[in-house]
């Protein structure tokens, strides 16, 4: 069984180093000493340089003492603002860790760098028979799933993936996750003095709203969704807005109906472009493509019967949300995301619960196990 207490402790000490995207050097270094002391032969790839950030994806190999399915575990070590100066707290009557209230916990994702550590630290105690394993902490996941994507796959020798990095209790098991198109609309209309002369010009304001007006946005349906998040223009009150960029984006499990969905929006922005007479120049990028794993898989089995042996009922779910499974799915290689008990991620108010912490390191030695 995983030392609960070694466990927290390696939680905290890991939520109180910052660790903002692209600023995990800091905390890959620790991990590199870390993974080496349990025994794993460990590299540092490069993906920092092609993503911008400062360190690369912390690539660990421990080869197996038995024949078996080759497994990796996986977390990320980027978290999201406000995450500077964490101070963690353990709340004893709710048998919660959680944040100060002034900043993010950091459970996504260290809880599942914690419970990986855990695992793989009782596993070499123990002396647990095993087939080869890898573990990877992957950089700049929250914006882009750059480390995923810059990954050097060559390093890599997996048979099935485990990715720790999902909200929700232990026994949940993420099959399905949507794609996503990132979409950016430069609308160029005619600058005019406001005051003087305003008919003259061309409002990109104006063709944006006409088109959002007839927009379909939000949620599209039980598989889609889509949203405009940001927009930016105008140099000032007494000038028709000339120039207005916006950036937005649609999602879907199924890629048919994304394609659809991105195909409406594009049209939207052309129409009102036409209408006014104003020119729009339109970027689609496939930021990542849909998951979709069959109940019946043999990764998915294999996770179900590791959390049967812990006593957790394990079901499987879709999530409209990205992870580093959605890059490796996309290069061929059999993966899941399991949720570890992060709770109101992305926000003050995130906690986790101790008791999730615990079995998702208990279900990480029961599927090497079972492997």
């Amino acid at each position: 069984m995983p030392n609960k207490k070694r466990l927290i402790d390696d939680f905290i000490e890991l939520v109180k180093i910052d660790s903002l995207t692209g600023k995990e050097k800091t905390l890959a270094n620790l991990l590199v000493k870390k993974l080496k002391e349990i025994g794993f032969d460990v590299i540092m790839d490069e993906a920092g340089k092609f993503a911008g950030g400062e360190s690369g994806n912390v690539v660990a190999t421990l080869k197996g003492n038995r024949p078996g399915k080759k497994l990796l575990f996986t977390a990320h070590m980027d978290t999201v603002e406000p995450g500077i100066g964490v101070n963690p707290i353990i709340n004893e009557e709710k048998q919660i860790i959680e944040s100060d209230k002034t900043t993010i916990l950091g459970s996504d994702d260290k809880a599942g760098i914690a419970a990986i550590l855990e695992a793989m630290k009782t596993l070499k105690e123990k002396n647990i028979s095993h087939g080869d394993i890898q573990v990877v902490f992957s950089i700049w996941e929250e914006q882009g799933l750059l480390g995923a994507r810059y990954l050097d796959y060559s390093k890599i020798n997996a048979d099935y993936i485990y990715v720790f990095d999902m909200d929700g209790s232990p026994g949940r098991i993420i099959t399905k996750a949507s794609a996503q198109d990132k979409i950016t609309v430069k609308i160029i209309g005619k600058a005019a003095h406001a005051g003087l002369n305003p008919e003259n010009g061309i409002s990109a304001l104006k063709v944006a709203s006409y088109a959002i007006e007839n927009m379909n946005l939000f949620r599209i349906d039980e598989e889609t969704t889509a949203n405009l998040g940001m927009i930016n223009g105008g140099t000032g009150t007494n000038s028709v807005m000339s120039e207005l960029i916006i950036h937005g984006e649609a999602r879907s499990l199924n890629e048919k109906k994304l394609d659809k969905q991105t195909n409406h929006m594009v049209d939207c922005f052309k129409e009102a472009a036409s209408k006014f007479g104003a020119q729009v120049e339109i970027e689609v990028e496939r930021v990542y493509d849909a998951v979709s794993i069959d109940e019946n898989d043999e990764i998915v089995q294999l996770a179900k019967k590791a959390f049967e042996n812990i006593g957790i009922e394990a079901y499987t779910d879709s999530t409209g949300g990205g992870s580093d499974v959605n890059v490796y799915a996309g290069k061929g290689y059999k993966s899941v995301n399991l949720a570890i008990g992060m709770t109101n991620a992305h926000s003050v108010n995130e906690f986790i619960k101790i008791e999730d912490l615990y079995n998702s390191s208990r279900v990480i030695l029961e599927l090497i196990k079972e492997a």
